[in-house]
C-alpha cells in the first residue's frame, strides 16, 4: 500500500508559532502552483508505481483556501494519473472559516471522507493571541456543517500551553471538544521555534511561557479525559475512537511508502527518502521547464535503524523486537534488546511480550528515552 501527500503553501495569514512552509499573500499564485504540483505528480509517479493507493492526504498551509473549482481540478487532476479507487481515507485540512455547506458538499463530491481542522483553541483569546483568523463559535459551527455534508470523520487540531491558559481553561477546552462528537483528537504543546514570531515575542518578553510543570499537568488532564470518552492513545499527539485513527499518518511511523509533492513536501518509496526544497518561485519555475525538483537522501543501515526507533517509539504499539531483527538484522537486534532491557529495569520503558513501548506516564520525557536507543557509530 501508499499513501499520496499533497502540499499547499497558501495561507490567509501566519499564525505566530508556526514554522511549516508556507505564505500569505501569494493567492495569485496558485492557478499555477496547481499546475506545477500535477506536473510533478506525473513525472514522480513511478515511484510508487505497483502499490496500491490507500491514502491521500491534502495538507498545509491551508488547503481549504482553494475555491471549490481549484480544489475539483486537482482531485480530478490526481485521479487521471493515478489510480484512487482503492483509496479508503482522503483527507483535507481546514480553517474553520472557510468552512461553508457549499464547499463541505462540494469536497464531499470529489470523493474526501475525513477533514482535519486547525482549530487550536475553543477560547477566543487563545486565538486572537496566536493569530488565528477564526471564533470559537465558527469552529463550533463549521463541524455542525461538515456533519451536514455527510463528512463524519472529523479530527481537530487543539494546542496546549499557551500564554495565558491555566490547567481550568485547557479542561474546557477538552471538555468543549468532546461535546461536538468528532472521532479523531490531534493535542500539540505550544513550541517555540526559532524564527517564528512566538519565539521573538517570548524573546522580547512580550509573552510569558507556560511553566512545564503546568504542561505535564495539561496533558495529563488531556489523556484522563480522552480515555474516559473511549478514545484510544495511538501515538504521542493523536486520540482516536476505536476505528479513526488517521491511517494516512499512521504510514509515516510504519515506513509505509509515501509520495509528498509540492514544494516542501517528503517522500519515502521503502528505500529512498526524497524531499523538495521550501522555494515557492523556483518550484514552480522548475515545473513549468519540466526539470527534477526533488532532492534525494540514502540513509545508511545505521541511519534507518535510529529513524524507525524514533518513529516506532511515537506510537503505542512501540516495537517489536523480532520484526525489528526481520527488518535490521541480529547486530541491530542485540544492539536494541541490550539498551531497551536497561531502560525496562530503570522504569522508562515498558515491555510486553517482546514488545517495546513508552508508557503514558513516560510520553514526556520520550525524547531522552528514545535517545539511549539510538546506535552508537
Amino acid at each position: 500500500m501508499a499513501g499520496i501527500y499533497l502540499h499547499i503553501p497558501f495561507c490567509e495569514s501566519k499564525c505566530i508559532y508556526c514554522d511549516f512552509y508556507s505564505m500569505a499573500g501569494n493567492r495569485h499564485l496558485v492557478d499555477q502552483y496547481l499546475d506545477a504540483l500535477l506536473a510533478e505528480a506525473a513525472q514522480r509517479k513511478q515511484e510508487i508505481a505497483g502499490e496500491v493507493v490507500r491514502t491521500v492526504y491534502v495538507g498545509g498551509g491551508t488547503p481549504s483556501l482553494l475555491s471549490e473549482a481549484q480544489l475539483a481540478r486537482l482531485v480530478a487532476g490526481l485521479r487521471e494519473i493515478f489510480d484512487l479507487s482503492a483509496v479508503e481515507e482522503f483527507t483535507i485540512e481546514v480553517n474553520p472559516d472557510d468552512v461553508t455547506p457549499s464547499y463541505m458538499r462540494a469536497a464531499r463530491a470529489l470523493g474526501i471522507n475525513r477533514v482535519s481542522m486547525g482549530v487550536q483553541s475553543f477560547s477566543d483569546a487563545d486565538l486572537a493571541l496566536i493569530n488565528r483568523r477564526h471564533s470559537a463559535a465558527q469552529a463550533i459551527e463549521a463541524i455542525s456543517v461538515m456533519k451536514e455534508a455527510g463528512i463524519e470523520n472529523i479530527s481537530i487540531d487543539l494546542i496546549y500551553g499557551i500564554p495565558g491558559q491555566t490547567i481550568d481553561t485547557w479542561q474546557q477546552n477538552v471538555d468543549q471538544a468532546l461535546s461536538l462528537g468528532v472521532h479523531h483528537i490531534s493535542a500539540y504543546t505550544l513550541m517555540y521555534e526559532e524564527g517564528t514570531r512566538l519565539w521573538v515575542m517570548r524573546k522580547m518578553g512580550k509573552i510569558k511561557e507556560v511553566s512545564d510543570d503546568e504542561v505535564a499537568a495539561m496533558y495529563g488532564t488531556l489523556v484522563s479525559s480522552l480515555k474516559q470518552h473511549g478514545f484510544l492513545h495511538y501515538e504521542i499527539s493523536n486520540f482516536a475512537l476505536p476505528g479513526y485513527h488517521s491511517r494516512h499518518n499512521s504510514s509515516y511511523w510504519d515506513l509505509t511508502p509515501y509520495l509528498g509533492l509540492g514544494v516542501a513536501a517528503h517522500s519515502y518509496d521503502g528505500a529512498v527518502r526524497r524531499y523538495n526544497p521550501s522555494h515557492l518561485v523556483k518550484y514552480i519555475q522548475c515545473m513549468e521547464d519540466g526539470g527534477t525538483f526533488a532532492e534525494e537522501e540514502h540513509l545508511t543501515e545505521n541511519e534507518r535503524y535510529d529513524e524507525y526507533v524514533m518513529l516506532r517509539l511515537r506510537t503505542s504499539e512501540g516495537i517489536d523486537a523480532e520484526a525489528l531483527r526481520n527488518r535490521f538484522g541480529d547486530l541491530h537486534h542485540r544492539f536494541f534488546l541490550r539498551k531497551a532491557e536497561k531502560l525496562v529495569a530503570n522504569g522508562m520503558l515498558s515491555h510486553q511480550q517482546n514488545r517495546y513501548f513508552i508508557a503514558e506516564n513516560n510520553t514526556l520525557i520520550s525524547d531522552s528515552i528514545t535517545c539511549d536507543l539510538l546506535w552508537e557509530e
